[in-house]
Parts: structure tokens; C-alpha cells; sequence
């Protein structure tokens, strides 16, 4: 996998404003791959994952994973590119594999990354992952100081009681491990006022406690199915492209 990321769209052009001004606001020199993914043999899409890092210089809270996507017509010489920011992996992730991008091939993250610390982290991720279009993003903050945490506010489709769920993952940059917990609140008023305060412990969803034991036990299911499917030397990286583009300092400590 690369760490720096050419498209190879020297000889393309874009075939609409909106894809020249989202080719055109991302530098490539700034982004870290984390996941990707490019069709064979001819190359007509891309899917990446990477971490922006001129976002530290910017506003305060900002989302600093990026989602990309990238369709060639190489019959006309023309390409989309489309491109959203994310709090989280899994919540970019998830953005990927409903714009078209196998599932496998975005789950395979760069082996430095931050890994789950438990199973239900493990579990938390997969289900944001997979979860289509059930979570509607309200809002999100991202912390990269120490205490690094990053939060998703979202509406739960599929949540008959309190649909407004908060997604809270926390960091741990020496040992590069994360903790995502779930809680669910009735209106989003109370998970502002609970982020903003933080003087009583996560609310957890409904029929939570009932859910636990089951809800650990695919979690312990997954992460056995996940360690024996990743290839030990890590992704496979045959098709993907590379660049020798100038970096600017990393300023941030995601990475």
C-alpha cells in the first residue's frame, strides 16, 4: 500500500464542475492512505481511505478522514471524482461500500492503524461498517490532543426508542488502539448536553444489557473470521498507484 497517492488522471478530464472542484481541493501530498482499493485490469475505479492531515491547520474539530471515489471513462478520457470527510474509519468506510467499493477490500487497513481494544469495539465497527444507510450523521468532532477521542452524532433509522445515537472513540496513540462506545439518547438536545457535560456515564441503548452477551459472542466470532481471512503481509497493493509527491509536516497525531 502507498503512502502517497497518485490518480493517474494526467490524461483525463474531468467530466463535470463538481468532480474538477473535488479533484481539485484535495492534494495529494497531505494524504495518507489507510485503505484502498482499484478495479483490474483496466483501472476504471478507485476507492481510498486516507487521513488529511492539512486538516490540523484548520478549524477546530474538523473530520480528518477522507473517503474517495474515482470512476474512469476510458472510452471518452474522462473521470468523476467524489470525495467526503469522516470522524471515524467505519463511518467512511461505510461511505465506500455503498458508492460501490467491495466490502474485503476497504476493510483491509494499513497494519499501523489503530486496532479495536475489545470486542465490542471490534463489533461497534463492523456494525457501522455494514450498516448501509441506517445512520443518518447529524454532526461529529475530532480531538487529536491528548485525551484523543473523536465523536459521531447520528439518527438511528432502525431505533424504535431513543434513535439518536452517539458513536465515542477513544484513542490511545503509544499503544495505537481505539475504544468506540455506543450510547442512544432521546432527542439530540440530550446528546449535546451530555457531550458538553460528561458528569454521568454513556446511556446505553435499549435492551442493551439483554443484547450484551449475545452482541460479545459475534463480536468474538468476527474478530476469529477477521484474523484467520487478513493476509499476514498485509494488503494486497499489486494495483495501487504511487506518486512522488512532496509531503508537508505532520502536524497532527493521528498518524
Amino acid at each position: 500500500m502507498s503512502n502517497e497517492l497518485d490518480f493517474h488522471l494526467a490524461d483525463l478530464e474531468p467530466a463535470d464542475a463538481d468532480s474538477e472542484d473535488a479533484e481539485q481541493r484535495l492534494w495529494s501530498g497531505d494524504l495518507t492512505v489507510l485503505a484502498e482499493h482499484h478495479t483490474t485490469p483496466y483501472g476504471s475505479h478507485s476507492y481510498v481511505i486516507a487521513h488529511d492531515r492539512s486538516v490540523t491547520w484548520g478549524v477546530p474539530g474538523a473530520p480528518q478522514i477522507v473517503a474517495i471515489k474515482v470512476a474512469r471513462d476510458l472510452s471518452l478520457n474522462t473521470f468523476t471524482f467524489e470525495s467526503t470527510y469522516h470522524a471515524t474509519l467505519s463511518f467512511a468506510q461505510n461511505w465506500l461500500i455503498e458508492h460501490g467499493c467491495p466490502p474485503d477490500r476497504v476493510a483491509q487497513v494499513r497494519w499501523d492503524f489503530m486496532k479495536p481494544t475489545d470486542d465490542l469495539t471490534l463489533w461497534l465497527d463492523q456494525q457501522i461498517r455494514e450498516s448501509g444507510a441506517r445512520y443518518e450523521v447529524i454532526d461529529s468532532w475530532t480531538s487529536d490532543s491528548d485525551p484523543c477521542e473523536t465523536w459521531t452524532l447520528t439518527r438511528d433509522s432502525s431505533a424504535s426508542q431513543a434513535p439518536i445515537r452517539v458513536f465515542l472513540e477513544e484513542g490511545n496513540h503509544e499503544a495505537r488502539t481505539c475504544t468506540i462506545r455506543e450510547g442512544a439518547f432521546d432527542d439530540e438536545a440530550a446528546a449535546r448536553n451530555w457531550l458538553d457535560d460528561r458528569s454521568s456515564p454513556l446511556p446505553q441503548p435499549p435492551g442493551y444489557r439483554g443484547e450484551a452477551a449475545s452482541r460479545l459472542a459475534r463480536a468474538a466470532l468476527y474478530r476469529s473470521a477477521s484474523t484467520s481471512a487478513t493476509p499476514k503481509a498485509g494488503p494486497d497493493t499489486r494495483h495501487a498507484p504511487s506518486a512522488g509527491t512532496a509531503q508537508r509536516p505532520n502536524r497532527g497525531k493521528w498518524l
